[in-house]
């Protein structure tokens, strides 16, 4: 919300316009409004990917929106899963079976714990966007800037902790 420019929504707004311009300049021949309405389109597809380019350091994620720190059993899954995976190796390398299964086990609830933390912060990025849209809105319609700019500062801060989860979902998949 504070950079209408990376908005999702603003993009497919934009992308929509852009259409209907192409189509108008197309259907009465006027190549530079098409054109326009061509390059409105491409603008919004790049804004759209901008909306949703996200960078992750440790636990830490970053989006044009800005950082939001991950939940900790995200960060406490994933070493686990790393662990166990090393343990089930190590076992499988040298014949231990105990090793093997215990590092099966670490493996599968490293998964779990950080589904656990990813379904927190997915839950908590949604609430944040919704709450911080409607304070946004809460505060232009009572004229509040103080009040608008911390609800804008917590839908950027939903915003990235859901495209954290987004971006560790697509690395997954």
């Amino acid at each position: 919300m504070s950079d209408k420019n990376t908005s999702t929504l603003q993009s497919a707004v934009d992308s929509v316009t852009g259409a209907a311009q192409s189509v108008a300049g197309s259907v009465t021949g006027n190549t530079g409004q098409q054109q326009a309405g061509e390059n409105k389109r491409d603008e919004a597809a790049a804004k759209d990917t901008l909306s949703h380019t996200t960078a992750k350091a440790g636990p830490f994620t970053a989006t044009p929106q800005g950082v939001a720190k991950d939940d900790p059993n995200r960060t406490q899954g994933s070493w686990n899963q790393t662990v166990g995976s090393a343990k089930e190796s190590i076992g499988n390398f040298t014949g231990a079976e105990g090793l093997k299964k215990e590092g099966i086990q670490q493996n599968q609830e490293g998964k779990g714990q950080e589904a656990q933390g990813q379904l927190s912060d997915l839950g908590s990025g949604v609430k944040d966007r919704i709450t911080g849209t409607a304070g946004n809105v809460a505060g232009a319609v009572t004229g509040d800037r103080e009040a608008q700019r911390k609800a804008e500062e917590k839908h950027d801060k939903g915003k990235t902790q859901q495209r954290g989860v987004e971006h560790d979902l697509q690395k997954q998949a």
